[in-house]
């Protein structure tokens, strides 16, 4: 799974990154945290890539009230994304790119420890995680909101996790972004686990955990790099 990751690369490489104009104002975040407002890219009316804000916990466009569901859906597997009720109508319609410079998982050890750890790409450039929005709308309130897309972990996050989010290259933004693509067995080829040798991972300190601490001690290494795997 993902549930919490970090965008703290500059703005104007972001820009360049994702091709969309400069955002003036991008506070650099360490800890980001499900609920919270998150950054994506998807296509406006023009059928053109542009930046929006929603809430990271998608909320369907039926639930009538948000206290119905039992969870916060950060998460959709793409295994099953097209079947669920709850992501298959923003799966078809609704697909958007969730810049990102990094995630964070847990790593269990013994009954109760959980040893953070920072997966990132190995030359630290953006990545875009594969994501699906959805606009709910209520007596005049509205909310747009999305999740993040999963698949199998590849052979650096497995130690860890046996999930990871999607991580779409370049040249799959166009079909993932494209309405005009809305064939299910199509678009789950491209949700596949990023390749292992782009990424490594090593051990945080558990100031992470707490959700309120947005800070770059986040993503310091904890101990010596040859942890690195």
């Amino acid at each position: 799974m993902c549930g919490r990751y970090t965008l703290r690369t500059p703005a104007k490489r972001l820009a360049e990154f994702f091709d969309l104009p400069l955002l003036a104002e991008l506070k650099p975040r360490y800890n980001i945290a499900p609920t919270q407002l998150v950054l994506t890219v998807r296509l406006g009316a023009d059928q053109q890539r542009q930046w929006a804000t929603v809430r990271w916990g998608l909320l369907p466009s039926w639930v009538n009230d948000p206290a119905e569901l039992n969870s916060v859906l950060i998460n959709a597997r793409s295994e099953t994304v097209d079947r669920k009720p709850a992501f298959r109508s923003a799966f078809r319609q609704r697909r958007c790119l969730i810049p990102a410079d990094g995630f964070f998982e847990w790593q269990r050890r013994g009954r109760t420890k959980k040893q953070p750890y920072y997966i990132r790409r190995k030359d630290d450039q953006p990545m875009a995680f594969a994501g699906i929005w959805e606009r709910w709308s209520q007596d005049g309130v509205e909310l747009e909101s999305c999740a993040i897309l999963t698949t199998d972990a590849n052979e650096v996050v497995r130690p860890l996790h046996d999930r990871m989010p999607v991580i779409l290259p370049k040249e799959a933004w166009d079909v993932w972004l494209s309405p005009g693509c809305d064939n299910p067995a199509a678009l789950r080829e491209l949700l596949r686990p990023a390749p292992a040798d782009q990424l490594e991972a090593y051990p945080v300190a558990t100031i992470v955990n707490r959700s309120s601490n947005d800070v770059p001690a986040c993503i310091e290494p904890l101990g010596r790099r040859d942890t690195l795997f």
